[in-house]
């Protein structure tokens, strides 16, 4: 082989290993656009994920709000509207009563008089007990802390010590709640 030639395979080599580097290279930069491409991918399918769930977050929000406004719009109604049945259940103790007043305006008799008012105030009584009102009974009873409002001591002898003596107002349970305490005069 004479110079040249052996300059010219030398040339060769060189071009082939440049031409390996480069298409290592080229393999390489094909794999990271592959790669750059793939991620680029999986970026917006995550970009995609996060803004349907930011969808769903805010319709979730918004609905609950819709439900929260119409709770409270239902309990306002509710309570305006509560003591209906209960109004229209004395509206005929009312009416009752009116008629016994009228009675009274007219007549002389006191025993009729006593008979209506008597039947006015049994009609009151049984209508609040029908919708759950029922009295503590007191008297004579030892003293509750959690029934009753002590208003005074007095002294009531060795039997009645700690028991109620007196009762001055009437306490009352709605539905086995106590909504007013039995103010009682107590003996020591």
């Amino acid at each position: 082989m004479t110079k040249d030639n052996k300059s010219s395979a030398a040339n060769q080599t060189e071009d082939v290993k440049g031409m390996d580097i480069n298409n290592d290279e080229n393999m390489a930069g094909d794999q990271q656009v592959n790669e750059q491409g793939a991620e680029d991918g999986e970026i917006e399918k995550l970009r995609a994920e996060v803004q349907e769930l930011k969808d769903k977050y805010l319709r979730q929000a918004a609905e609950f709000d819709n439900f929260k406004r119409r709770n409270a719009k239902e309990r306002i109604e509710l309570i305006q509207t509560a003591g209906k049945e209960v109004i229209n259940d004395l509206l005929d103790v009312l009416d009752d009563s009116e008629r016994a007043q009228k009675q009274m305006e007219e007549t002389n008799d006191v025993q009729q008089i006593k008979e209506g008012v008597q039947l006015v105030f049994n009609k009151l009584r049984n209508t609040l007990t029908a919708k759950g009102l029922k009295p503590i009974e007191s008297l004579h009873k030892d003293f509750n802390v959690d029934q009753h409002e002590a208003i005074t001591e007095i002294e009531a002898g060795e039997e009645m010590k700690g028991k109620v003596v007196a009762e001055v107002q009437k306490g009352y349970y709605l539905n086995d709640k106590i909504i007013r305490f039995a103010k009682v005069v107590v003996g020591r």
